[in-house]
């Protein structure tokens, strides 16, 4: 996958665990904490990807290495929210 990939899946899926938090109100974010959800995403996505296949998990583009990027950026939006709040 490349880095426009990662920054599309990590930053909509971080974004988006960060909105649907149990909870958590609707209110207005500023421009740098939605900045900190899409690098974090981005990054937690990329890392998924370079440690799955590092570890001979799958290789570049199977589903297995998309799905792994969403999960991580999934919970790596979580994380960050939750520190957030």
């Amino acid at each position: 996958m490349g880095f426009l990939a990662f920054l599309l899946i990590g930053g909509v899926v971080a974004w988006s665990a960060s909105r649907f938090y149990p909870g958590r109100a609707w209110r207005k974010s500023t421009f740098t904490q939605f900045l900190t959800l899409v690098l974090s995403g981005l990054l937690a996505a990329g890392l998924a990807s370079y440690a799955g296949q590092a570890m001979g998990l799958f290789q570049s583009g199977q589903m297995a290495e998309w799905f792994s990027a969403i999960v991580a950026a999934w919970l790596a939006g979580l994380l960050v929210t939750v520190i957030r709040k």
